[in-house]
């Protein structure tokens, strides 16, 4: 079976070269946020937990949620929350507690020890931020629309899946 793809004007092809970079970088930009906070935590020496999870703690914040938020905010696949949760709840950088209304949800929170890391999170992402602004990499304008334009890309894949179903 071959499948064609559709015969594509030169804007059309320039558009669709554009969009394929895109894919690339943003999957690229996600490794390196990963490494970039490895090494950070390397140097800090705080080994017990990896950068998915460290993303996990910063992204939970000073809120108390469930799994289930966590995967429907778009944070994280399925099996990986249950999975980082539990492995985060046994090293002691977050409570845990049924949920009175729905016992087979669980709701968590940070502890004082997840609250650190967190904070160190932010620090690093704090320092790079000054960083690209300082050296004039990217001026708040720029990051104002990088922002906009990868949301509107959020928004269309998101329609995507929903049409799918």
């Amino acid at each position: 079976m071959t499948v064609h793809a559709p015969l594509l004007d030169g804007s059309q092809k320039a558009f669709m070269s554009g969009y394929l970079d895109s894919l690339a970088l943003l999957e690229r930009l996600h490794r390196l946020l990963l490494d970039v906070i490895k090494d950070e935590f390397e140097r800090l020496g705080i080994l017990e937990i990896n950068s998915v999870q460290a993303l996990l703690l910063f992204n939970v914040g000073d809120n108390e949620v469930t799994a289930g938020e966590l995967k429907s905010r778009g944070y994280y696949q399925g099996s990986n929350v249950s999975y980082n949760l539990k492995k985060l709840v046994e090293l002691g950088y977050m409570h845990h507690q049924r949920s009175e209304i729905d016992r087979r949800s669980v709701r968590v929170r940070l502890t004082e020890k997840g609250r650190r890391v967190r904070g160190q999170l932010s620090d690093l992402f704090g320092r790079h931020a000054e960083g690209l602004n300082r050296r004039g990499l990217i001026d708040p304008e720029g990051m104002e629309t990088i922002n906009q334009s990868l949301k509107r890309m959020e928004r269309y894949w998101t329609e995507q899946i929903r049409y799918i179903y």
